[in-house]
């Protein structure tokens, strides 16, 4: 049976955390059955009290959104400013600070949708620039998918982890008309 259920954005909020959380967890789980632990590692953000305190931020910081089918979190968008280790933006711009999918509904365009909806909100601000970054290790499947999603890929970047290998990163831009 196909789920006939529209998906719908709303603001998110400080009881939203968990949901970030939940959706962090189920995205680790995903990636690490696939091998591909470099991106969050191996063990679930709901156990990490540096993780948490990320989401609680999050969640009561004004930018979070949640995508929904039905009363369903299948999604998670929050922008804001970009990051410290990241290039700084040479012009006004809303940054993508997280982008997460429930894998379970996987295929259905949740994530190209939370983006679109980061470029409605910039262009409501007045902003012609919308940037993300994200792993850009292993086969750089997250970087093809924002590329695909109208982004190019700008600066690479990488972030030294003491005791841990170098995360490699990559911002990506979009222009908005």
């Amino acid at each position: 049976m196909t789920d006939q259920r529209t998906l719908t954005i709303r603001p998110g909020g400080p009881a939203d955390a968990t949901t970030v959380l939940r959706l962090l967890d189920a995205a680790t789980a995903w990636l690490v059955a696939q091998g591909r632990t470099g991106q969050w590692g191996t063990e679930p953000a709901s156990g990490d009290p540096r993780r948490i305190a990320q989401a609680e931020s999050w969640a009561a910081g004004g930018g979070l959104h949640l995508a929904l089918l039905g009363d369903t979190p299948v999604g998670a968008l929050v922008v804001g400013a970009a990051t410290d280790y990241v290039p700084p933006p040479t012009e006004p711009e809303l940054y993508v600070n997280l982008l997460v999918t429930d894998r379970a509904y996987a295929g259905r365009g949740i994530g190209a949708r939370l983006l679109a909806h980061a470029a409605e909100l910039a262009r409501e601000r007045g902003l012609d620039l919308l940037r993300v970054d994200c792993y850009a290790g292993g086969d750089r499947a997250l970087v093809g998918f924002y590329e695909s999603c109208g982004f190019t890929a700008t600066d690479p970047f990488t972030v030294e982890r003491p005791g841990r290998e170098p995360w490699p990163g990559q911002v990506l831009a979009r222009r908005l008309p």
